[in-house]
């Protein structure tokens, strides 16, 4: 089969959730299938880029966006009612040059990742599937509720439209994934059952436990520009962490992950380490004692904490982020409500070494029995392949 993947930003290097997953899935379609990938970016990519999907597709197509046409867009989106990262993402030249190569390639499939991308092919006949991923609705509304008072109204406005939109896309597609259950049941749709689970997996084969001496006792990583981690980051710093030094003054925390945000470099003190942009993320993990997510707003599977569990590190996470996850409080993970409850699983954690290594095995485990983008992924096949197609298709 035929498969045309279109993604709002290229799927490398793999330093976000969405890019780690049509990464991954890319990898395995091709195993079957002739995929063929286009993207949309608003930064220069990288030859080097490039070449770590070129033995995956017959073809790469790269589409450009302007930061004068971002503007632009994101203004007519307003006009239009449109939620405003829709308007970030659509540009009118880049539609054509997509119809264009649906024209010249003529795929079996279409294969949209986020709906940001589902104005592009939203007249399109041609058999496709969307990837919610996460519910951006919800997101937005949970930032909404953390914002400063001046973005609270933009957040409520985004909030309203993309629940709409989450809505109307839905209808427009032939088969709908996303990434978890509780992130289904948020969808606003009378037939959302109807969206079919497809989960993450990890590279158990990358992520394998590593012996190094340990420089922190704690490590969260994950992008440091992404609002949902730099809420976590500077929850970590501002309301845990000095409750864990009235009883351990020494411990050591490493923020680690791209981009960081001027609010996550301002954290850095002599106990926090933020380190940017790491060339190998797995020896970060290996790095500390404990890694610890303890997120706030934001929804989705988090990717961090299977890289983590597959690295046989104890995890400590929020109940929001193990809605997804599932794993097993008190036995393959920690899940903490408050500050007080994360200062004391860490201490626990840090003064017990067998119940630390008990948990880590068991977290292992479970990552390793549940999460594997091979099952993943053919699951999103599947779907694929059992598209109906028009007999003119």
């Amino acid at each position: 089969m035929r498969i045309f993947v279109l993604l709002p930003r290229f799927p490398y290097p793999l330093e976000k959730g969405d890019k780690l997953r049509a990464y991954h899935q890319i990898i395995h379609l091709a195993k079957n299938h002739e995929v063929h990938l286009c993207t949309l970016s608003d930064i220069k990519i990288q030859p080097d880029y490039v070449k770590a999907l070129e033995p995956f597709c017959k073809s790469i197509h790269i589409l450009s966006l302007s930061k004068f046409s971002i503007l632009i867009n994101i203004l007519k989106a307003f006009l239009k009612g449109l939620p405003l990262q829709v308007g970030y993402f659509y540009n009118k030249k880049a539609s054509g040059n997509i119809h264009q190569l649906i024209e010249e390639i003529k795929p079996d499939h279409i294969y949209c990742q986020l709906l940001r991308v589902a104005e592009y092919v939203k007249k399109t006949s041609i058999p496709k599937t969307l990837d919610y991923q996460d519910v951006f609705s919800k997101g937005m509304a949970r930032r909404a509720e953390t914002a400063r008072f001046y973005l609270k109204p933009v957040f409520k406005m985004e909030y309203r439209r993309l629940l709409k939109y989450e809505k109307v896309v839905f209808d427009i597609f032939d088969n709908k994934t996303i990434i978890s259950e509780p992130d289904r049941a948020l969808i606003p749709h009378p037939e959302k059952d109807k969206i079919k689970i497809v989960i993450n997996g990890v590279d158990t084969d990358f992520f394998t436990p590593i012996e190094i001496p340990k420089a922190y006792e704690l490590v969260f990583i994950g992008n440091m520009g992404y609002p949902p981690n730099i809420n976590a980051a500077e929850y970590l710093v501002k309301k845990v962490l000095p409750l864990v030094h009235q009883k351990l003054p020494e411990v050591r925390l490493g923020l680690a992950g791209a981009t960081p945000h001027a609010n996550v470099q301002a954290l850095a003190n002599d106990k926090v380490t933020v380190t940017g942009w790491v060339d190998d993320i797995r020896k970060y993990y290996a790095k500390s004692k404990i890694f610890i997510a303890p997120m706030q707003i934001g929804t989705g599977l988090q990717n961090k904490l299977l890289e983590a569990m597959a690295m046989k590190i104890p995890c400590i996470t929020s109940e929001l982020a193990n809605q997804a996850l599932k794993a097993k409080h008190g036995e393959e993970i920690l899940v903490g409500n408050t500050p007080e409850e994360y200062a004391q699983f860490i201490v626990s954690l840090l003064e017990d070494e067998l119940y630390s290594d008990k948990l880590a095995g068991k977290g292992h485990t479970f990552v390793h029995s549940n999460f594997n983008w091979t099952a993943a992924t053919n699951v999103l096949e599947s779907l694929i392949l059992n598209t109906p197609r028009d007999e003119n298709g």
